[in-house]
């Protein structure tokens, strides 16, 4: 089973006039995560200064990190100490491709508005970038290499070798290059 990073969005409901409180509280939060193995960045989020809704996102390298740190002694004192100053209302996990159009690792202070997500079909474009000329090189190569071989085999030889390059390093690289174009027109 491979390992995979995972996100958690947490919104919380807070009152405004107690911002300044929730604020610290959770920059208190936040030293508590920087010290926890395979946490990789975090941030809050809120849509305006008024409002009720603070989105919080943090990053662990694998479900098993995420799980220590949820069942951690260090998170239950933080979010006891809570109690009557936010409320939990969503908590959402993901995997996966979306990940590869995040901002990169980074502790976020609380601002104005959510960062901005390139549209659908701007991902399948910068995706169609990587994964063509990829996945044709790689089944050229081992047709090549392994002609003898039926191609459904090929195929997943062709699949198991590009694939952690798709994801560790054609992908990032192409996404920071597109960002730009990405990102245009999306308010930041």
């Amino acid at each position: 089973m491979t390992r995979q990073p995972i996100t958690v969005a947490i919104t919380r409901h807070v009152d405004p006039e107690r911002a300044a409180e929730v604020a610290a509280w959770a920059r208190a939060g936040e030293e508590l995560l920087r010290a926890r193995p395979g946490y990789l960045g975090n941030g809050w989020i809120r849509p305006d200064p008024d409002s009720h809704e603070w989105h919080m996102l943090f990053r662990f390298a694998d479900a098993e990190s995420l799980a220590a740190w949820e069942s951690s002694p260090e998170r239950a004192w933080w979010v006891a100490s809570a109690q009557g100053l936010v409320e939990d209302a969503v908590d959402e996990r993901r995997t996966g491709i979306e990940g590869w159009f995040d901002e990169p690792a980074s502790t976020v202070q609380i601002v104005k508005t959510a960062p901005p997500t390139p549209p659908r079909w701007k991902q399948m474009v910068a995706i169609f970038l990587v994964f063509y000329p990829l996945s044709l090189g790689a089944n050229v190569l081992f047709g090549w290499l392994l002609p003898e071989w039926p191609v459904f085999a090929r195929v997943f030889v062709a699949v198991v070798v590009v694939t952690p390059i798709m994801t560790y390093a054609a992908l990032p690289f192409v996404t920071r290059a597109l960002r730009p174009w990405l990102l245009a027109g999306r308010a930041g």
